[in-house]
């Protein structure tokens, strides 16, 4: 699946995320911003564009509202923040820990998520398209009526996630491993499995496969 990477200018300047506050409209753009930390704070309709981000702290933080388009984040620390009806496309994350972090109501487009954690994150009633989780730690997330259109889990631990109330038609978990999944018969129709896994939730709607 073809996800659109961030279009971020080869030409940024460095700058620190305190400067965010020099703006009237709190957004920053074209910058680097490297080693920031901004936890337990709060700042709402904050504007990321055209920047990257690199070993960041970001824990606690309540950043409701936020626009982020054609940013990469390199190691940053979301754990227990609040992104609740954010606008993220056109967003990488590499290396990011995303503990108990909530995104619910949110739209996500072109976003990919490389080798983060996001144990017990909600995405509860968001939208995602073309997304991917790409070798992922999502043990307890929370996918609670969310509408995807074109998402891959690659690679990802998917231990006890809900999915109650989203469909997974088109969706190949085949290469993930979990040990429970929590999700009906009706959200799994169509859904891409491997044999293992099928046996898995033929044990799950208990049955007994014989070999």
């Amino acid at each position: 699946m073809k996800v659109d990477k961030p279009k971020i200018s080869k030409v940024l300047e460095n700058k620190d995320f305190d400067q965010i506050f020099d703006e009237d409209d709190c957004m920053l753009e074209l910058c680097v911003i490297d080693r920031a930390v901004f936890e337990n704070e709060a700042m709402d309709r904050v504007r990321l564009y055209n920047s990257v981000f690199r070993n960041c702290r970001f824990a606690n933080t309540d950043f409701s509202n936020i626009d982020l388009m054609d940013v990469c984040f390199e190691n940053c620390d979301f754990s227990n923040a609040n992104l609740s009806d954010a606008s993220i496309h056109r967003v990488e994350f590499h290396g990011c820990k995303f503990v108990g972090t909530n995104f619910p109501a949110s739209s996500f487009g072109n976003v990919r998520f490389v080798e983060c954690v996001i144990n017990l994150s909600s995405f509860a009633n968001s939208k995602l398209k073309k997304v991917v989780f790409d070798n992922v730690v999502a043990r307890g997330v929370y996918f609670y009526d969310c509408k995807f259109t074109g998402v891959l889990f690659d690679t990802c631990c998917l231990d006890e996630t809900n999915f109650f109330r989203t469909s997974l038609k088109g969706v190949d978990i085949s290469s993930c491993t979990f040990d429970s999944l929590q999700v009906s018969l009706e959200e799994l129709n169509g859904c891409k499995v491997s044999s293992l896994q099928a046996v898995q939730f033929a044990g799950l709607m208990g049955l007994t496969v014989i070999d």
